[in-house]
């Protein structure tokens, strides 16, 4: 069977004025494939296997190429867009007719020259499109455990849940709500730590470290603060969450964990509406 949106394995069995045609021994040659001159490699006869890529040409109609597009069916990648245009975008996926990533597979604004986030697949009118709802493109079944450190892109910031992560561009992964001290976008990539690794394969995520090793990393933080502002901070343990997060994009908690390890040293000192260097 030639499959559309595959890399698959075919036998040059009919060479005519406007290509090779090609087909799969599994249905014994019932279907066939063209690959056009201009992708037929001198050395192709007539019998001979050769590896291609099935998709449709500007004309519409399904043919063959040796050449290796960036992506495949149900893959994950980032591609760079050419051009916006009124029915969507453009992608540059390594193959002569760009692909289509329709408006409503968009999240957010997408820009020409920007590179996004990705899937391939089949639309209801039978064509290769692209779509930024990666969701179920990811998979579960990642090799991380807890506290492992990863590399991801953000695909969807989603108000209630959290930033959505395809860790490696391959796994399914959520920075929870909570977690988010800074205003992340789609195509952000992250390093982050694995919290936990749920029962159905999905990773939770943080972007700090453990609790004992953020404290001194926020502490530090927060002296380099204390000097940038001549030794004084108005937040203490009485400053609301959003003034903390809006000066140091740390929780409240965070923060007074990091003011009493450093009280504790004797290195800063409470006055009046805030904390003082020693």
């Amino acid at each position: 069977m030639i499959r559309l949106g595959e890399k698959q394995t075919l036998v040059a069995i009919r060479k005519s004025s406007v290509g090779m045609y090609l087909s799969s021994r599994e249905d014994d040659f019932a279907e066939e494939v063209l690959l056009p001159n201009s992708q037929v490699p001198a050395e192709l006869e007539e019998g001979n296997e050769i590896e291609v890529f099935i998709y449709r040409d500007s004309e519409d109609r399904i043919i063959a190429t040796p050449k290796k597009p960036r992506i495949t069916l149900d893959e994950v990648t980032a591609l760079k867009v050419k051009e916006v245009t009124k029915i969507g975008a453009w992608l540059d996926w390594g193959l002569p007719k760009d692909l289509l990533l329709p408006y409503k597979e968009q999240k957010g604004d997408v820009e020409a020259g920007k590179y996004y986030m990705v899937g391939l697949y089949i639309d209801n009118s039978d064509r290769l499109c692209a779509t930024m709802r990666l969701y179920d493109f990811l998979r579960t079944d990642s090799p991380y455990q807890k506290d492992d450190k990863i590399k991801g892109v953000i695909y969807d910031v989603n108000n209630d849940l959290g930033a959505l992560v395809a860790v490696d561009y391959k796994f399914n992964g959520l920075i929870p709500r909570k977690e988010l001290f800074e205003d992340y976008k789609v195509g952000d990539i992250v390093e982050a730590r694995v919290t936990k690794v749920r029962e159905d394969g999905k990773l939770d995520l943080s972007l700090r470290e453990k609790s004992y090793i953020q404290m001194d990393i926020d502490a530090e933080f927060i002296q380099e603060k204390l000097d940038e502002n001549g030794g004084i901070l108005l937040l203490n343990d009485k400053s609301s969450p959003e003034l903390i997060k809006e000066q140091l994009n740390m929780s409240k908690g965070a923060f007074k964990k990091a003011v009493g390890k450093l009280l504790k040293e004797n290195k800063i000192k409470f006055i009046e509406n805030g904390i003082e260097k020693i």
